[in-house]
């Protein structure tokens, strides 16, 4: 089981779509193991964009990201960080396939909704930058042997 950060940006918050795109993690069968709203401070940005330093949207991806409060997630699954990125498509809304989640309600190149890890390094250090530890929970769902086969032992 993989678990991986996913961020519902400020545009998804101000929309009211939280609750739409959470739904969409859990109707796929991913356990929610962390949450929380918060305003992302510049220190904290900085942190986390600093692979993007350099480049040149870097500033306004700063400013767009600390410009309201955003929704943290830690989610966990089989494969969670492709299932996630599958699910959110392509980066840019106007690009991405319907179905997705930016490409069901986005159309924007620079507002993009939502942010998901892209291998596990990034997410073990990213959910290292958004959870103090104890913040990103261990639990046994009730259903999880509805949600994937686990007659051989683990999960498929």
């Amino acid at each position: 089981m993989e678990t991986t950060l996913i961020i519902l940006k400020p545009d998804a918050v101000q929309r009211g779509l939280m609750g739409r795109i959470i739904t969409r993690f859990e109707d796929k069968g991913l356990q929610i193991v962390g949450g929380k709203l918060m305003q992302i401070s510049q220190e904290l940005a900085a942190q986390h964009y600093k692979d993007h330093a350099s480049k040149p949207f870097y500033a306004g991806l700063v400013r767009f990201m600390t410009s309201s409060p955003v929704f943290v997630l830690a989610i966990r699954g089989n494969s969670a960080i492709s299932v996630c990125r599958n699910m959110m498509g392509a980066t840019f809304g106007s690009k991405a396939a319907s179905g997705t989640i930016r490409g069901d309600f986005g159309v924007s190149n620079s507002y993009n909704l939502v942010h998901g890890s892209d291998s596990p390094e990034a997410a073990a250090r990213e959910i290292s930058l958004f959870f103090k530890s104890g913040e990103v929970l261990e639990f046994k769902r009730a259903g999880e042997c509805w949600v994937y086969d686990l007659s051989g032992g683990k999960a498929e």
